[in-house]
């Protein structure tokens, strides 16, 4: 019975010795993360007073009250109001609102491109996937600062303003950027605009309402009385009730100029063709591998029910094959944000090139530095974001 009794109080005593080795375990990974969270606030403490002695012992002033200043620095293009007697605040946030315009369009036109190279990657015809293949492989292989150089050049090879290239009515190609007519917008147009786009979201609800109905009972439903309805029908009774006007700001070569339109400079021209054309070979070969991800079945299952090609990419492989696109797009989209910054070196004045002037006018180089970083950290932090989400609604859940 003593050799019993033994078995069962040592039995009994185990838990309490796992229980104890595991809480050991906890509190020394506990004191080893505290460790080393204190060492690395150390370093920085350590850094930053180094830097503030360097600074005070070569008469350098630091913080950002320079901000307040007057900037005197000229910026040619920018989406708000702006003259050198500005602050160098207003003058950075000219050159965030610069990077975020042309990296925007770089994104949704380099999207647009690439999807359609890679689709046609994917092509049955030889000689369509074959010039697809070859653009890939072209653009994808050399460095994005010399195709930028490449564009630039040939933009300012253009004839001058007098001579400019007219391919379409009212459209102007020369050294001085590329020039089109504009709306000549009113209030009357916002709100047309506003009623647009709520169709379009009313549209959007019905056509996927319209879908769930067809699984459950099998009967289609046409969208395109409804989308005209909304689309058209309502926008264009909106904008004649509102009096809203079309009259077309159209460009005029004038002398060493182009009067009205708008015209776009040789420099964010340049800028927004090499990130679309560069990073539209890597979205082609994200979209391929994402369309050939999608097993071979679902293509013949898809045939054996006799739907059309374009219904067969558009309803059964495209859905499937975004959980593969996103995510690397994600990456994509924040390497065409970051690859703005090259803008500095054909001279069209994006953050870097303001936040560089700006440096050399007060020698704040630190904090400058700073600012970029932070600029571009909160850009793609904010694009990371709003992928996930979409990433998120996309997936395909297990069941």
């Amino acid at each position: 019975m003593s050799a019993l009794d033994d078995g069962i109080q040592t039995h009994n005593r185990q838990p309490t010795t796992l229980g104890t080795l595991a809480s050991n375990v906890a509190v020394r990974r506990f004191v080893w993360q505290a460790l080393a969270a204190l060492a690395l606030f150390g370093g920085v403490f350590w850094l930053a007073g180094n830097l503030h002695h360097n600074l005070a012992a070569r008469n350098i002033s630091s913080g950002f009250g320079f901000l307040t200043r007057e900037a005197g620095l000229p910026i040619a293009e920018h989406l708000i109001s702006y003259t050198p007697a500005d602050s160098y605040f207003r003058a950075l946030l000219v050159g965030t609102l610069n990077t975020l315009w042309v990296a925007s369009w770089a994104i949704i036109l380099g999207t647009i491109l690439g999807t359609a190279i890679g689709i046609a990657r994917t092509s049955k015809n030889w000689l369509l996937a074959k010039l697809a293949s070859i653009y890939v492989d072209l653009f994808r292989d050399v460095p994005l600062l010399l195709q930028l150089f490449l564009w630039y050049t040939i933009l300012q090879k253009l004839p001058p303003v007098r001579q400019a290239l007219n391919p379409v009515v009212g459209v102007f190609l020369s050294n001085r950027g590329l020039s089109f007519p504009i709306l000549d917008w009113q209030t009357a147009h916002s709100w047309t605009l506003l009623a647009f786009v709520l169709g379009l979201v009313a549209t959007t609800l019905y056509a996927k309402r319209a879908s769930r109905r067809q699984l459950e009972d099998g009967r289609a439903r046409s969208l395109w009385p409804v989308a005209t309805l909304l689309l058209v029908v309502i926008p264009l009774v909106a904008a004649f009730a509102l009096g809203a006007s079309v009259d077309i700001d159209m460009p005029q070569p004038k002398g060493f100029n182009i009067r009205g339109g708008v015209t776009v400079s040789p420099e964010f021209f340049a800028l927004l063709v090499g990130l679309v054309v560069y990073n539209a070979a890597f979205i082609a070969e994200i979209v391929r591998s994402g369309l050939e991800s999608v097993g071979r079945g679902q293509h013949e299952a898809a045939r054996a029910l006799g739907l059309h090609p374009k219904n067969i990419l558009t309803w059964i492989v495209f859905p499937q094959a975004l959980r593969v696109i996103v995510p690397p797009l994600t990456s994509q989209y924040l390497n065409v944000t970051k690859g703005s910054s090259l803008a500095v070196a054909i001279g069209y004045q994006d953050i870097v090139s303001v936040a560089t002037t700006s440096m050399n006018q007060t020698g704040q180089s630190i904090e400058l530095v700073g600012i970029i970083m932070a600029v571009y950290l909160t850009i793609s932090l904010s694009i990371s974001l709003l992928m996930n989400i979409y990433n998120a609604r996309v997936a395909l859940v297990e069941r």
